[in-house]
């Protein structure tokens, strides 16, 4: 009898000791926002991005080289994209390395894993406490950068309509939705970058290169967008997510290479975390030298990974069928005749003339790229374009002459080269002061994966 009671006791004791998945999660979240830098970056997101639109919202210098930021003094929603778009470059990345690329090489540094085992039991519990962990830090620093900059924006210039990528107006409602939409469908690449610093965690441990491992992977990766890449290969990378909500300013909507980045970024984020996961569990805690680095880091991480950017490139290219660069001659002529059409209106509200309206308008544009020596496609600052339009009553044709610099992900800058009374001169005289020309520069998209007629 003396002997049967201890052993009975000690699986009971032990079962009682186990830790759930929900206070493993609650601690780990605890020892994340203790340190001081992530609370040090979740004031950064909540406070420096609405202070920076409230700010350059008033300055009449403006971030005319990013995406709407021509549009910030003019409308509330305009501040959310710039900073939508600088975000996808450069704080996303850097965000998803110091929160998901250091949750477990804290433990190798700290030399902490021997308590954590015995307090939790469970490595497959440990990693899913983890993981949500950092995955509620990175979804409150992304709530910060939106929340922050809608409200700078929206107290700074107000609660105006928004001129789309093609130059239709969204309404203050419809705009809101979308700018709400498109930093949802970001979230996408941030999993697939998180799960990434998840793996570089798990795999490189201490090492420094396991927390820079995002922001190295999303820096290779924006390189790649820069470059003249078939289309099938650009809508492969996670990273295309990040671009593909321009998509979602324009009518109709460019929906097609949206919903293929939020697929494939959601199979990276699947794929690495899966992977950091079968590395974490196969590993030796008893070997206090052991921190994960070494030859697994390759054979199970980088090759697994490099074999999904080739599965991907296959199946994007046999779905849609792309090829090329996307980039053909009658859809940069399409694009900007529509657009032309959309601001060419605006600015007759602008100067109170007689309203006119698109179909009645009639503008074609015509395009061609260099010389006539070089075929019209593909991307490049050398496009010339001339748009031709008819005003109801008049007889003769209107004309105007763009310089179009195109890039690699279908976005392209139009910039007017006269005549002067359309598109020469940065601002016009309204009956209620100067304004902004909205046909002198501005901003469109190529749909890569829209057919020629568009």
């Amino acid at each position: 009898m003396t002997a049967t009671a201890p052993a009975t006791a000690a699986p009971e004791a032990a079962t009682a000791a186990r830790v759930s998945v929900a206070r493993g999660y609650r601690f780990e979240l605890v020892k994340l926002v203790s340190q001081w830098r992530i609370r040090l970056l979740v004031l950064a997101c909540w406070i420096a991005p609405g202070l920076f639109v409230a700010g350059v919202s008033r300055q009449s210098t403006l971030p005319a080289d990013t995406l709407f930021g021509r549009w910030m003094p003019a409308t509330g929603w305009a501040g959310p994209l710039v900073i939508l778009g600088f975000s996808g470059t450069w704080a996303l990345p850097l965000l998803t390395s110091v929160v998901a690329g250091d949750v477990f090489a804290s433990e190798d540094r700290l030399g902490t894993w021997r308590h954590l085992l015995v307090a939790v039991r469970s490595p497959r519990r440990i990693f899913a406490a983890k993981a949500l962990a950092s995955l509620t830090v990175i979804l409150l620093l992304v709530a910060g950068l939106a929340a922050s900059s809608t409200i700078g924006g929206l107290v700074a210039v107000g609660n105006h309509p928004l001129v789309g990528l093609d130059g239709h107006s969204l309404a203050p409602g419809a705009a809101a939705g979308r700018v709400l939409l498109a930093w949802a469908c970001v979230l996408a690449p941030t999993l697939a970058l998180a799960g990434i610093g998840l793996l570089g965690s798990v795999a490189l441990g201490r090492s420094p290169m396991g927390l820079l491992l995002p922001a190295v992977v999303a820096l290779a990766m924006q390189l790649a967008q820069m470059l003249p890449l078939p289309v099938a290969v650009r809508l492969a990378l996670p990273s295309w997510a990040f671009i593909a909500w321009n998509g979602l300013f324009t009518a109709p909507a460019q929906l097609g290479p949206l919903l293929i980045g939020i697929v494939v970024s959601l199979v990276w984020a699947v794929t690495a975390t899966a992977l950091a996961q079968v590395l974490f569990l196969r590993r030796d805690f008893t070997n206090l030298t052991d921190d994960g680095a070494g030859r697994r880091a390759v054979t199970a991480g980088l090759l697994p990974l490099a074999g999904l950017v080739a599965v991907t490139i296959a199946v994007v290219a046999a779905v849609t069928g792309a090829t090329g660069s996307g980039i053909s001659q009658d859809k940069v002529q399409h694009s900007l005749a529509t657009e032309f059409a959309h601001l060419y209106r605006l600015q007759t509200e602008q100067l109170n003339r007689p309203a006119v309206t698109e179909a009645r308008l009639k503008a074609t544009a015509t395009c061609d790229k260099g010389s006539v020596k070089v075929a019209a496609e593909g991307p490049g600052n050398d496009w010339r374009c001339v748009v031709s339009w008819h005003l109801p009553g008049v007889e003769a044709t209107g004309t105007a002459v763009y310089q179009l610099d195109v890039t690699s992900d279908g976005r392209f800058v139009a910039d007017g080269d006269g005549p002067k009374e359309v598109n020469g001169y940065f601002l016009v005289r309204t009956p209620t002061g100067d304004a902004p020309n909205p046909l002198w520069q501005f901003d469109g998209n190529v749909g890569l994966l829209r057919s020629s007629k568009g």
